[in-house]
């Protein structure tokens, strides 16, 4: 039996027509799980600092925080310390931060890869009311000194490890800067150099022992209250700080109680998350929240993606979330296995693949599709998460859909896909668990928010269309409250109630929502075409032979060029098939190498119906993935355009000189 088509939304207002220029809106729909009203917050739930604190109460005896004890240089087991004993030390370190005379209000940083005291800092913050900001890891100093002075920073906890890296916001953060102390220890050296910026810094347990013998007493915390200031990265300009409120994180936890209930896989007591995604970000940060408001365990990383595998197989998580790249990788891996593997077992693993698909293409659940398959042939999939993920949700950007209906298949558990901005506080849509009509969607919407699509005419998006499409705006008490110090911005888009999110996406016939493309990221050839790169970008991505594209184009130009990353397995392949030699970099240099890469583009483009001018016309191919240490990408795998184009500037300039010469050769 086939899939029944189901609709997982409904609408509560009609949609309208456009007129004194603004543009035309969709109806506006809601989760079938809220059909009844949103959920409300857990009573007596007001405030982060209620959701430990109820916990502590409930679990003071389950394992919190764990992380893995060094033996003799080696790594063992994950060591737990309880809910009680995380509260005890919380509280230690909020007397610590008042005696220091930090007050309600105040803005402490939080500097480092995530950690035991990450949490423990931020839950102190929450303890005292003080606004916790987070300065990124994967940015550079000038970002952490932005953030430090516009935000107002006092105080900074910091991973031992990047307190050098803190000290080169001095002397310009130390105007807001006045106390630093370190997760771990501090050197003599450290001392030194704080005392010339006029900074006192403290080791962990040095810190501790300030606040010994006081007691202050906790404020009283409203739902409206800013718990944190999040900068997001942003693909242009400065950052910008997103205020989030109590009431934010605690309506999303609600939601993500209701829809994980109606979807028959609550969170319990006995779920165990891996915390590797950076707690600087809302996804990893509300994704926390969710499992300390159910008493149950969360255990760290090392710190090294090389040894995420390794951490995942002593912890064995139950839920793995995880951005599109770490997924990626886990593709790649899995392919280069079974590619080495010889003809049998590639055979045995193709065979047992099509088999369990075609199953869950009739509606099965992954459980039920074929558990032959999987106990002989995918177990060894799910052993190398850790053998008991029961979900992977991916978030932040798109997952490629071969890759989502690959994992669907050999990771014998649930994979979603998830949609939602900082200034939404993450999660507003999710796809749902065993609907493979959902593949390639990031689902319907949470039941706590209204959604609802705004036309957008430049781009030919109609909002009341047949297939309607347009720019995604949310509603609800999970949004911002505002960009700090730049209501200017807040203006722009939070307009009557709706968050403009700038993406634009198509709803789909069962209510689930597919982003599609990205509403500023629009320009126009010299022939007067518009072109919406974002979406291009989305399908030539779904060429194998690339791992990630960047689609370019100006006004002064008639085509389109792109840079690529190609998939090294495909690349290597196809040379040793066609008789080209040369190592990974060299193929990338190789014309015919280019000649094949750009084959495939086109073919892509082809089969997608692409108009004339939206078809590439020629490629560079960089072995080497856009990454952050070029500023190439956000923290969360965005392309930053403007600075793709200054790094790649000589490349596109040869490139449109010798399509341009070639072009009029042939005339």
């Amino acid at each position: 039996m086939t899939q029944q088509l189901e609709k997982f939304i409904f609408q509560v207002e009609e949609g309208r027509e456009g007129s004194d220029g603004r543009p035309s809106v969709g109806p506006v729909y809601r989760s079938v799980f809220a059909k009844d009203g949103f959920p409300e917050p857990i009573e007596g739930m007001d405030s982060c600092w209620d959701v430990f604190r109820m916990s502590v109460e409930k679990y003071p005896n389950n394992p919190m925080l764990g992380r893995r004890e060094i033996v003799d240089g080696k790594p063992g087991k994950y060591v737990w310390q309880t809910y009680q004993e995380v509260y005890d030390i919380v509280i230690k370190l909020g007397n610590s931060l008042r005696s220091c005379g930090v007050e309600e209000q105040a803005k402490c940083g939080i500097y480092g890869a995530n950690s035991p005291e990450w949490i423990i800092s931020m839950e102190a913050c929450n303890a005292h009311g003080l606004y916790c900001v987070p300065l990124y890891d994967t940015l550079g100093a000038g970002a952490v000194e932005f953030i430090i002075t516009h935000s107002e920073v006092s105080i900074v906890f910091v991973e031992e490890k990047k307190i050098s890296e803190l000290f080169k916001t001095c002397p310009k953060a130390t105007e807001y800067m006045k106390t630093v102390v370190s997760f771990g220890g501090v050197t003599r050296e450290q001392k030194e150099a704080a005392e010339t910026f006029g900074l006192v810094i403290y080791a962990w347990d040095e810190f501790l022992k300030l606040g010994e013998g006081k007691q202050f007493d906790l404020p009283i915390k409203k739902k409206s209250d800013i718990c944190t200031i999040m900068y997001t990265s942003g693909t242009t300009g400065d950052p910008k700080g997103v205020m989030i409120s109590n009431e934010s994180i605690v309506t999303l936890i609600a939601g993500v109680i209701r829809l994980l209930k109606s979807a028959n896989e609550a969170l319990t007591v006995k779920d165990v998350y891996l915390s590797y995604l950076p707690l600087a970000h809302i996804f990893d940060r509300v994704i926390e929240e969710c499992f300390i408001q159910h008493g149950a365990a969360i255990g760290f990383w090392r710190g090294d993606v090389k040894l995420l595998i390794e951490d995942l197989g002593e912890l064995k998580p139950t839920i793995f979330c995880a951005v599109p790249r770490v997924l990626d990788r886990v593709y790649s891996g899995l392919q280069q296995k079974l590619a080495a593997g010889g003809f049998f077992k590639k055979f045995m693993f193709d065979s047992a693949f099509s088999f369990k698909y075609g199953h869950m293409k009739k509606g099965q659940s992954h459980v039920e599709a074929s558990p032959l398959c999987d106990k002989l042939v995918f177990s060894k999939v799910k052993q190398g998460l850790g053998g008991n993920v029961r979900i992977i949700l991916s978030g932040a950007a798109p997952l490629a859909s071969h890759v989502e209906s690959f994992l669907r298949v050999v990771a014998c558990c649930h994979v979603l896909q998830g949609y939602g901005l900082t200034e939404s506080c993450a999660g507003t849509f999710v796809s749902l668990p065993d609907r493979l009509d959902m593949l390639g969607t990031v689902g319907p919407p949470v039941p706590n928010v209204d959604i609802r699509l705004e036309s957008v005419p430049e781009m030919e998006y109609d909002a009341l269309a047949s297939t309607p499409r347009g720019e995604i705006c949310i509603r609800g008490k999970t949004l911002f409250s505002g960009y700090y110090k730049r209501e200017d911005l807040s203006k722009e888009v939070l307009i009557d109630g709706w968050l403009h999110t700038g993406d634009v996406g198509e709803w789909q016939p069962n209510g689930s929502m597919k982003i599609i493309d990205r509403k500023k990221n629009i320009f126009k050839l010299s022939q007067g075409e518009y072109v919406a790169v974002e979406n291009l970008e989305n399908i030539y991505g779904e060429v194998q032979a690339v791992d990630s594209v960047w689609v370019y184009g100006n006004s002064f130009e008639s085509f389109l060029i792109a840079v690529a990353n190609p998939n090294q397995h495909i690349l290597e392949k196809w040379a040793a098939e066609n008789g080209v030699s040369g190592d990974y970099n060299a193929l990338c240099q190789n014309a015919k190498a280019k000649e094949f890469i750009l084959g495939e583009l086109v073919k892509m483009g082809k089969e997608k119906k692409m108009k004339g001018f939206e078809i590439i016309k020629a490629v560079h191919l960089d072995p080497v993935p856009f990454d952050m240490e070029r500023d190439l990408l956000t923290p969360t795998y965005k392309k930053k355009r403007p600075q793709l184009l200054k790094h790649y500037q000589c490349v596109i300039d040869e490139m449109y000189k010798t399509t341009n010469e070639s072009l009029a050769s042939r005339k």
